[in-house]
């Protein structure tokens, strides 16, 4: 079959791909930025065409010999035009994808059961009344919490329950859910696949167990041998309750408002069938958690929430800003000779950041991410996805990667820090003078007056910091 995937850079895009590609399916993967998702897919059975859904008028042509297309493009954000924009995408979607011989379309989506629905959930719902109302037999799959390594529900109860020996929660934590493991996600995105008793239907999937928050906390600390106490308190506004996920977890202020909002509301499933008819196991939670630590202590995590930019709280495409500036910057530039070997210090630089460190002033690395995180930024707690290897695109702290260039020896970060202004953080080993050196560049471009100050009152700490950082990268031993 030939697939269309939108949101194939995502976090469930990235683990549905794989499974196509066993079945031997030609996929058509729908990015906003190829280059990032080049790097990560080379099948030959994966052609990738840059659209943005926001954007009709740059649409490319459509491929007419389309089976299916997934969608599964979501966003969290809470800006007021939220809403407005997660509709234009569908509709823009639903026109570019009628242009193609397309037999069904299928939609990941939340539980919408209850007769109040958080902004998010009511958003999904939208969506997928605008699916449904073209020519092509949509099926919708409404999911409620995903467990599975690397997504964002999954990080942020560890995030909770690792840091926190007695907790004091908001009374949101005996909301009812029904959680899933990401296993079974993808079994049930495959298995619908040109199904027609499937066809114009909407289906809750979910794990085998109802429960609560709290109830889910607490057999996540009993999976990873951590005793836990939970003190539910009434008085937690949902204001205050965002604030306290936020501060928490490694989760973006607007993703925990959110969260927040929609965490207050039952996600339980209607009762179906679907499971059975596709020949579906369901795995529960426990077996869900027990199998995601798994696949982190093995390094298999597959995608990341965190590598998402809702993990962030940037408004631009941070991938335009590849081509670091010089007009208006101000620089801290270092060079230092690599005397033995190139290899071990590119394997250095591909190993910074997260549990490894910033290789110099780490306790003053946590202190400017705990300043973030009071100025509402995402401070250090993303780290990164894998020990060893970085794509372009990923999260690193609080940084995104946007050059992870191995062959030409240059990784290139942008700061996702609260700044007046923007930074870029770049290393390089290349040639100076015959002799092979690493470069160590840091760029900041200012805005207005604050951001000049800013950059001259930080100058003592990135002498040592810098300098720091560079002779401990070179060293091979």
């Amino acid at each position: 079959m030939n697939i269309l995937i939108t949101g194939a850079n995502g976090y469930i895009g990235q683990r549905l791909i794989p499974i196509l590609l066993e079945d031997e399916h030609t996929l058509i993967c729908c990015v906003r930025n190829r280059n990032r998702f080049d790097e990560e897919q080379s099948s030959p059975l994966i052609e990738a065409i840059e659209v943005d859904f926001l954007k009709p008028e740059e649409f490319p042509e459509a491929p007419i010999d389309i089976d299916i297309a997934y969608y599964l493009i979501h966003s969290m954000n809470s800006g007021e035009d939220f809403e407005r924009m997660e509709s234009e995408a569908a509709q823009n979607f639903l026109s570019f994808v009628e242009k193609t011989n397309c037999k069904q379309i299928i939609y990941l989506t939340g539980i919408v059961n209850e007769t109040h629905l958080s902004q998010h959930l009511s958003s999904r719902l939208k969506v997928e009344k605008i699916l449904s109302s073209g020519t092509i037999p949509l099926t919708a799959l409404r999911a409620g919490i995903i467990v599975g390594s690397g997504s964002a529900s999954f990080e942020i109860i560890r995030d909770i329950v690792e840091k926190l020996p007695i907790m004091i929660a908001p009374k949101w934590l005996n909301t009812l859910c029904q959680p899933i493991a990401i296993r079974n996600v993808i079994q049930f995105l495959r298995g619908v696949a040109l199904k027609d008793s499937c066809f114009n239907k909407n289906y809750d999937i979910g794990g085998p167990e109802v429960l609560s928050y709290k109830n889910m906390l607490l057999q996540f600390a009993r999976v990873r041998g951590l005793k836990r106490s939970i003190l539910i308190v009434p008085i937690m506004t949902p204001k205050l309750s965002s604030y306290w996920l936020y501060f928490i977890t490694s989760t973006s202020y607007p993703l925990a408002v959110n969260l927040v909002h929609s965490m207050k509301i039952n996600v339980v499933c209607r009762p179906n069938n679907l499971a059975e008819e596709l020949g579906i196991e369901l795995i529960p939670y426990k077996s869900a958690v027990e199998m995601a630590f798994a696949k982190i202590e093995q390094e298999m995590v597959l995608s990341s929430w965190k590598d998402a930019f809702i993990s962030s709280n940037a408004k631009l495409d941070l991938l335009n800003y590849a081509e670091v500036p010089s007009f208006g910057c101000y620089k801290d530039l270092k060079w230092r000779e690599i005397k033995e070997s190139p290899e071990k210090v590119l394997e250095n630089i591909w190993s910074i950041g997260g549990q490894k460190g910033w290789y110099y002033g780490n306790h003053l690395w946590k202190i400017r991410g705990l300043l973030d995180k009071f100025a509402g930024g995402v401070g250090l707690r993303r780290g990164r996805t894998n020990a060893h290897s970085i794509q372009t695109g990923d999260a690193l702290d609080f940084w995104r990667v946007l050059v992870a260039d191995k062959k030409h020896n240059r990784l290139l970060l942008f700061a996702e820090m609260k700044l007046p202004g923007e930074a870029w953080l770049e290393f390089r080993i290349m040639k100076k003078h015959h002799k092979i050196q690493l470069r160590q560049t840091a760029t900041f471009r200012p805005k207005g007056l604050w951001g000049r100050l800013y950059w001259y009152s930080m100058l003592p700490f990135h002498y040592f910091i810098f300098n720091g950082m560079i002779k401990n990268i070179v060293k091979t031993t």
